[in-house]
């Protein structure tokens, strides 16, 4: 496992979160953020206040400032935010989404992605067929219904109506259904994650440059720890980040307590693609720096991460220190009604790892990233104990 870290006492905290696809500026992560943190405090039994919306070297950060009668933690969290990308591949005409969208599938295909998806996380690899074979039965049946005055053998005169009901199922009928299931948003998901593998895009070049700067500057400042948390597509994003900083400076996390959170971490989303040979390196220096504690956060119910991998020796570097993975269960943290309205919603149920629970549990986003403990302490968390850091052995370093 990646070496420890020792428990004490966190006064103040940087955070640089790197959130998933998703169609979210800062402000509306903010506004999650901000639901989630008041939930765990009353969840908790301690008080937390989120400040507005901050610039730091020109990306937006805000600060939460948590406390209760025996300790006061200050926290700065970065958002390192991908909507511009999102919303620019999502806003392009439909005929685009769907041609570049069937490209990048088929790219990875050919890279040996499909295979290795399947092979390591089965129904990771359902995830990737289901929007494809979704819009391509679609404009399959579309098209039967557009022929159906050959298949009748009816006249010429029957195509008008033939081709205005194609239409209609397709754009009218389906489209608006399938939206239900963010079925062209993965459409967009697929291209953004081969741009990421191969690293061929200028425009997610600048990104990744800009994002490093602006990680670059977060980890300046004094902090008893650092969390780069990230969620879903974001795990990738972090993983070329500090690589990025790690080539261009490697004692740059030197003295510092630096803790890597993955959560429902899609790393190998992109690393099992034969042309991720950068982000594949990049895994490897992480695992290798021994200042960074790597936290890995699977869960079953989760579809959309790669259960039970080890995502260190699937991307090569099986002889490295490997991330610490736990194991969290989404029904266990929520109360059956919520539990119940978001099981069949795979996208909402991969994004628990971020929101508020109703229960107890050994996992918490809003209590890892501005609660008292630290980060590395939930990689033996203990839910029925109490909050307590007056020690420099806090309660919380041992499952329950």
């Amino acid at each position: 496992m990646h070496g420890t870290i020792p428990s004490r006492h966190i006064r103040k905290r940087v955070v640089l979160h790197f959130p998933g696809f998703e169609p979210l500026d800062a402000h509306k992560h903010r506004e999650r953020y901000q639901r989630s943190m008041l939930k765990t405090a009353k969840l908790w039994g301690f008080a937390a206040e989120v400040g507005p919306i901050g610039r730091e070297g020109g990306r937006p950060f805000f600060d939460v400032d948590s406390h209760d009668l025996a300790w006061r933690i200050s926290s700065r969290v970065h958002i390192l935010d991908h909507n511009d990308l999102v919303r620019r591949l999502n806003g392009r005409p439909l005929a685009a989404r769907l041609v570049n969208g069937y490209l990048s599938a088929a790219r990875v295909i050919l890279e040996g992605g499909t295979q290795a998806y399947f092979r390591h996380a089965w129904r990771f690899g359902l995830f990737f067929v289901f929007p494809f074979l979704l819009v391509g039965l679609a404009m399959g049946a579309s098209l039967a219904i557009a022929g159906y005055p050959h298949w009748f053998g009816l006249g010429w005169g029957h195509y008008p109506l033939a081709i205005t009901l194609a239409h209609v199922f397709f754009f009218s009928i389906f489209l608006p259904w399938s939206e239900r299931l963010h079925t062209l948003h993965l459409l967009s998901d697929w291209e953004m994650a081969v741009a990421i593998a191969r690293l061929d895009r200028r425009s997610v070049l600048d990104w990744l440059e800009d994002c490093a700067a602006a990680a670059r500057t977060a980890l300046a400042g004094e902090a008893d720890e650092y969390v780069i948390s990230s969620h879903s597509m974001g795990s990738s994003v972090a993983v070329h980040v500090i690589g990025m900083l790690l080539e261009r400076e490697p004692e740059l996390f030197k003295g510092k307590r630096v803790v890597f959170a993955t959560l429902g971490g899609a790393v190998l989303q992109c690393a099992l693609l034969r042309s991720a040979t950068a982000l594949r390196a990049r895994v490897g220096a992480i695992a290798r720096t021994k200042e960074i504690f790597w936290l890995d956060v699977q869960c079953l119910a989760d579809a959309i991460n790669f259960y039970k991998s080890r995502v260190v020796a699937l991307a090569g570097h099986p002889d490295a220190p490997q991330a610490h993975i736990i194991f969290i269960r989404i029904r266990n943290m929520l109360s059956p009604e919520r539990y119940r309205k978001i099981k069949r919603d795979l996208l909402r149920v991969h994004r628990q790892y971020v929101l508020d629970a109703d229960r107890r549990t050994r996992f918490d986003f809003a209590l890892m990233t501005a609660g008292p403990l630290p980060a590395a302490s939930f990689a033996d968390f203990s839910w029925d104990l109490p909050l307590e850091t007056e020690s420099e052995h806090p309660p919380l370093s041992r499952v329950g």
